[in-house]
This record gives C-alpha cells, sequence and structure tokens, in this order.
C-alpha cells in the first residue's frame, strides 16, 4: 500500500474475567483482547486505530481550542442565527467554569479523543511484546503506538496541567479514576515515550506515507524541549532533523499544504494527519467549519470549486483577526497564500466583505467534502524552533541563518536583528506568519508568557471596536466576554462527576 489512510479496527478494549471463581470465559464469537491480539496484523489494525481519532480532532476541535482561543481569529457573529455559545465561550475567554471544571462540550470532547489514543495505544503496549513477530515490524508499531501517546498526552498538558496518567489498559470501572498526574510527571512520561518513539520508527523515505517517522518524533520531542526551554537538547533533535536530508522547504509557500487529491506528505511535510474526499469516510470539511456566513452557492463556489455548492448559514468560526492580518510584513507572500476575502451580499454588516482562512481553502468536487491533510509539523516549523533554541544560547549568527530560510521562501530579506531581544521578536513574528491558523498561536502565546497580557489588551480592542471583529452595526460583544482569561482550561465536568480527583 503506497499512500496510508488509517483506517478504524474494530478493537474492544477491555478483558472479561470472573475473579472470584477459577475461571475465566472468553467468549469465542466476540473480539476482545484475549482473542484479537494474536499476530502481526492485528497489531497493525490496532495502530491505525489509534491515528483514527486525530481526524475528529483537527477538523472539529483543535482550531477552537488553539487558534480561535487566541487573537488570531474569531467568530463571524451572525445574529440572524442566534449565538453558538460553546464556541463563542471559547472565543471570548468566557469559558464557564466552576470548582476546576467546565460544562463545555468542546473541551470535554478533546479531552476524550485524546484519551481513545491513549486507551488504544496502551493496549497495544502493553500486549504487542507477548506475540512473536519481526523485531524490526514490532519496533516500528511500537513506535507509531509511543509516539501517538506522547503526542495525546502533549496536548493534554498543555490545555489542562494535571491530568491522569493512564499507561495500562483500564479493564474495570475502578481503574479508570486515577488521581491527576503533576505536569513534571506528565512530560517525563511524553518525553520518554517521544525518546523510545525516535529511537524506533523509520525515517520519512523509508516509512509508509502518513504514519509518524523517526523526523516527527524528534520534532515533537523538540518542542517539548522548546516549552520547558531546555535549548541545548532542543537543538541537538532539530538539527538532527535537519541533517537528516529527509526534509527540504517547498519553493512555494502555497505547495506546502497538500490539495484535496494531491500534494500529500509533501517534503516539507514533517506529520500530518491524513485525509480523503469521498464516500469511504475519511472526508474532512476543514473549510467549511471556518467560512464566514450567511454564504450564498454563488459566493461559495469560487472558494469550494464544487459542482453542488450550498448556502451556508448559521456562524462563521476562525476568521482571522485584523490583528493577525496586520501582523505580516510588508510584501510577506505568506499573507495572501494564507488569507482571502469574499463579500457576503446576506452579511448585516455595511462592510460586508470578510477575510477567510485561504490555506485550507482547496477546491474539492462535493459540497461538505474535503481531503486536504492537516499539518501538524512542517519542516519550516523545524528551522523555526531551531532558530529560536540557538537564539536562546546566544548563538545569533546560527539562528538567522535557520530563521533567513524561512524569510526567503516568503520573498522576504534577512532578518536585520541583531540583539538576541530583537532576534527574539523576530522569530516570533515570523512563527506567527509562517503557521498562522495551525493552530500554534495559543500554545506559543502561554510558553511565551504573553497569553494574559496579549488577550487582554485584545479583549479590550473587540469591545471598543466589534464592528472591526465582525460584529453586526448595533450588535455587541457578550457582558461576560474576556471574563475568564487563563492559560489552562479546566478539566471536563462529566469527567468529573465519574471521578473523585477532579
Amino acid at each position: 500500500m503506497k499512500k496510508l489512510i488509517i483506517t478504524a479496527a474494530f478493537v474492544v478494549f477491555g478483558l472479561i474475567s470472573c475473579k472470584e471463581g477459577f475461571l475465566t470465559v472468553v467468549p469465542e464469537t466476540n473480539l476482545s483482547s484475549a482473542t484479537f491480539f494474536k499476530k502481526e496484523a492485528d497489531f497493525q489494525q490496532a495502530v491505525n486505530a489509534a491515528y483514527v481519532p486525530l481526524r475528529n480532532i483537527v477538523n472539529d476541535r483543535a482550531w477552537l481550542l488553539g487558534e480561535m482561543h487566541s487573537d488570531n481569529t474569531y467568530y463571524s457573529r451572525n445574529i440572524l442565527f442566534g449565538a453558538t455559545e460553546q464556541q463563542e465561550d471559547i472565543a471570548d475567554f468566557a469559558v464557564p467554569t466552576a470548582n476546576g471544571v467546565t460544562s463545555n462540550t468542546h473541551v470535554l470532547n478533546q479531552y476524550r479523543l485524546d484519551y481513545q489514543i491513549i486507551a488504544r495505544a496502551n493496549q497495544i503496549l502493553t500486549l504487542i511484546d507477548d506475540v512473536d513477530f519481526a523485531a524490526d515490524s514490532k519496533n516500528n508499531l511500537k513506535g507509531q503506538a509511543s509516539f501517538l501517546r506522547a503526542f495525546a498526552y502533549f496536548e493534554l498538558v498543555r490545555y489542562f496541567g494535571k491530568v491522569p496518567l493512564h499507561l495500562e489498559p483500564v479493564t474495570v470501572r475502578q481503574e479508570a479514576a486515577l488521581p491527576l498526574a503533576s505536569v513534571d510527571e506528565v512530560y517525563a512520561q511524553i518525553i520518554q515515550d517521544a525518546t523510545f518513539a525516535a529511537s524506533n520508527l523509520l525515517p520519512k523515505s523509508k516509512q509508509e506515507a502518513g504514519r509518524a517517522t523517526s523526523g516527527a518524533a524528534k520534532t515533537l520531542l523538540a518542542n517539548v524541549y522548546v516549552v520547558q526551554k531546555k535549548w541545548a537538547e532542543a537543538e541537538t533533535l532539530l538539527k538532527d532533523v535537519v541533517n537528516s536530508g529527509e526534509y527540504a522547504l517547498m519553493p512555494d509557500y502555497n505547495d506546502a499544504f497538500s490539495t484535496t487529491t494531491g500534494n500529500k506528505n509533501n517534503k516539507e511535510s514533517v506529520f500530518e494527519v491524513q485525509f480523503q474526499e469521498g464516500s469511504a469516510g475519511y472526508n474532512g470539511s476543514l473549510i467549511y467549519n471556518f467560512l464566514p456566513r450567511p454564504m450564498s452557492p454563488e459566493e461559495l463556489k469560487p472558494i469550494s470549486g464544487t459542482s453542488n455548492p450550498q448556502p451556508l448559514t448559521g456562524e462563521g468560526n476562525n476568521t482571522p483577526t485584523p490583528d493577525v492580518i496586520a501582523a505580516y510584513e510588508s510584501g510577506d507572500l505568506r499573507k495572501d497564500a494564507s488569507v482571502g476575502y469574499v463579500t457576503l451580499s446576506g452579511s448585516l454588516r455595511s462592510n460586508k466583505v470578510y477575510p477567510y482562512i485561504k490555506k485550507f481553502a482547496k477546491t474539492h468536487s462535493l459540497h461538505g467534502n474535503t481531503g486536504n491533510n492537516w499539518p501538524v509539523y512542517r519542516y519550516s516549523e523545524v528551522l523555526l524552533f531551531l532558530a529560536e533554541a540557538q537564539m536562546e544560547q546566544s548563538k545569533l549568527g546560527e539562528a538567522a541563518a535557520s530563521l533567513n530560510q524561512v524569510r526567503s521562501r516568503a520573498g522576504l530579506a534577512n532578518t536585520t536583528a541583531s540583539s538576541q531581544a530583537d532576534l527574539r521578536n523576530q522569530i516570533y513574528q515570523d512563527r506567527r506568519s509562517e503557521l498562522a491558523f495551525e493552530n500554534k498561536r495559543w500554545f506559543d502565546l502561554v510558553r511565551t508568557g504573553k497569553a494574559i497580557e496579549t488577550i487582554t489588551a485584545y479583549g479590550a480592542r473587540i469591545k471598543a471596536n466589534p464592528l472591526d471583529y465582525y460584529y453586526p452595526e448595533g450588535a455587541l460583544p457578550r457582558s461576560n466576554a474576556f471574563s475568564n482569561i487563563t492559560e489552562l482550561y479546566a478539566l471536563p465536568a462529566d469527567e468529573g462527576a465519574l471521578s473523585p480527583n477532579f
């Protein structure tokens, strides 16, 4: 199989046993851990299943929690439709919180999807060494499961801080309610898993397209070290990725992103979530989640290219803010590649022109059915991480050289920053422009200590000038907007109801 589309495996994660007697009954007509995990192909299928939640995460959740929950994007208010309160609460930093938990459904679903990955990875890693098959294949499968578990815990610790640390399959209800592990404990496990993955996964040139690679694991681990400000450790890993010869920048920034049917897992891609247009169930709806509304079929068709465009009602989400648009330097080619504009005749604003995220607006065949992959890590981010790690160690010349590779592709001159402080600001600015709308902004604000200050000022601008942030004339932000600006989300209340430890 030359191209991977991760498929769901019908795997039952649990054991059926009788603890009080000597008899353990295993149903022979149903799949269970006791009957399924018997051969290499079973573990291959189980690893495929561990990738599956990533599609729901990036299609439906991560852009809410990681991008619209920042100053990069906002919602396009449509008072004819009414409120979409759960999403607005995230964008408005007004997530209701009490006693350390929240009822927000998007927070709950993100939490559950990450633990779904973890549960599937735990099942694989617990059982795989009990089955005899080729060591190289086994190590590759273990590496993928370890990478996915590390990735899921990395999301969780950055969203929530303390979370339960499950490393074994949960076989009975009582085992599900673990105490909250400390942030240091969670990070230690992430580092252990990502280190194992980096040592056991294949390089990109030898790995099946779409699967985690040694380069992806090293990039994830370097990302962890950047968050922890372990600059030397991050630099070593990032140089390994750069010197591997497995990756390069696409000459044209537009080509860094897949189309709905091609250019997937290209030479700039370090790790991306796989989608496939069509009826098989692997499709996404990325651009439809982002477009402003109300939009007529005639206004949609130039963007989607479909033969059956349908009207878009409701409220738009993930609309680029004036702030991020203004952040692009003059002449930055990434601006036109990332942000497009559409005139909405049905808008209640006198200015009916809205920006939208252009970099993911790839033409496709059927309405609401897209196949472009989602970039989790690109080689340009490897270079930007490397520049940051070098800059923080006062290796200013090396840092500028790494940064300038990214700037050159964007059509910009080499940086003129000569001090560490100026170069730091330039790297942060280029991260914002290079990685705009890729769910990086919130995490960057938090790890650099700028979240509270930046969002407080951003919220004040929205309240002072709602028209600039896509409110119709006369409409105002809600009274609770920007009333709960914190660096972490509260844990989901539905999960808290099942655990005494929240």
